[in-house]
């Protein structure tokens, strides 16, 4: 499995190169153009969830174990979690992207009923692992209702109403970009309340921010040691974020507002990287001083946590619904709603008794990957090496976007 990995890893960033050479100065268009705020706030909020709220805090003892881990060595635990999370990471997102709003028009790799198949069966179990990983940290974060280390019936009933609000949400458009536009508006705003309760409340210090970005530095200096898996727990982040990749890739390109791809590439790749940035540096402040998080600050980190989930959700079921054309139109709204919380609901229960492994997941996507370029070098090479811009069609619900500007 490490060998397929770093295999789908050097594949990305060699794809990413020639993209960046060969199309950078093209305008990249979706089908469903949205004004740049909105695509960004898209953009933040799809490709995140609650892992990265949740995880932080209980990473970094591991990532500064060097006893048990001493391939930590070369770094500290900011950077290590930055690495796990951020920058590099969303190089795929990158490529994905704009192969669905450039070359998968001219292409239609993923319209083969076998790969929309897999790939939306991709989305379903990914879904499912999101689902999971709340679920399996709920009782960290919220010891209140519970030992702090089991589950019970009030966990399973907050899963089950988050899966239920995503679908609902999913059920049309404008709650996504609501949703979107209020996550990312509330995660600054909490990535702001928890510094300055830093040195307000806490009294840690002013320039303890100031420090912990300055160690998130070492992340750029040994960049290069990051780009591959460092040990299994780095490759865990690695696949699960592979996973994400194609689906999320998917879904952004239908917002696509006509930036460059050299754009494009350096919004993903550095936007997104920002809050990252300032929330891990923040709470790691937490963790150096050993400041406990239980109350209002666990509150506030789950509520937030917890957007994350629901758009994360509601963006990834529109999408296999879509594909599967298991749309509330076709089925009703009760009927969908009901369809989907009770598949995604089951395959969480499936992570959760160890049937599945997102490991797996990032597996197949790196299969799809390779296959989608085989056939591309196969069937289509002639066409891909002379496409100059997005579908045409894309330009005029582009233009239309303006328009109303």
């Amino acid at each position: 499995m490490s060998n397929w990995l770093i295999f789908g890893l050097v594949t990305n960033y060699i794809c990413i190169a020639y993209v960046l050479i060969k199309w950078g100065n093209i305008r990249c268009i979706g089908e469903t153009p949205m004004k740049t705020p909105v695509f960004m706030a898209i953009l933040f909020t799809s490709g995140w969830e609650v892992g990265v709220i949740m995880l932080p805090m209980i990473d970094f003892p591991m990532f500064e174990d060097l006893i048990n881990y001493p391939e930590y060595g070369f770094t500290n635990p900011l950077a290590m979690e930055f690495a796990s999370m951020g920058f590099a990471i969303w190089s795929g997102y990158f490529i994905t992207c704009f192969y669905f709003c450039v070359i998968e028009p001219k292409v239609g790799f993923f319209k083969i009923p076998l790969i929309n198949f897999i790939n939306t069966i991709v989305i379903v179990v990914t879904c499912s692992f999101t689902i999971y990983l709340f679920l399996s940290n709920l009782p960290i974060y919220l010891p209140e209702l519970g030992d702090g280390k089991n589950l019970n019936a009030i966990f399973y009933f907050i899963v089950f109403l988050v899966i239920s609000i995503a679908v609902y949400s999913s059920s049309s458009i404008r709650y996504v970009k609501i949703l979107s536009m209020a996550s990312t508006i509330l995660f600054f705003l909490l990535i702001l309340a928890m510094w300055v309760a830093s040195f307000t409340i806490e009294q840690i210090g002013f320039i303890e921010i100031f420090k912990s970005i300055n160690l998130m530095g070492n992340y750029f200096v040994n960049l290069n040691n990051f780009l591959l898996p460092i040990n299994l727990y780095h490759e865990f982040y690695l696949f699960w974020w592979y996973s994400w990749y194609i689906m999320i890739g998917q879904f952004l390109a239908r917002f696509v507002s006509g930036i460059k791809t050299y754009q494009l590439f350096l919004m993903i790749m550095i936007i997104p990287s920002i809050p990252l940035a300032l929330w891990f540096s923040v709470i790691f402040i937490y963790y150096q001083n050993g400041i406990n998080t239980v109350g209002i600050y666990n509150y506030s980190m789950m509520f937030v946590g917890t957007l994350f989930v629901i758009n994360s959700l509601d963006s990834l079921i529109r999408l296999y619904t879509d594909n599967l054309n298991l749309t509330p139109k076709r089925l009703g709204k009760s009927k969908y709603i009901f369809l989907n919380v009770l598949s995604l609901s089951i395959l969480a229960l499936m992570y959760n008794f160890d049937f599945l492994e997102i490991e797996w997941i990032g597996a197949i996507v790196i299969g799809l990957v390779v296959s989608c370029l085989i056939y591309i070098v196969a069937t289509k090479r002639n066409i891909v090496t002379n496409i100059k811009s997005s579908p045409a069609e894309n330009n005029l619900d582009f233009d239309k976007v303006n328009a109303i500007d």
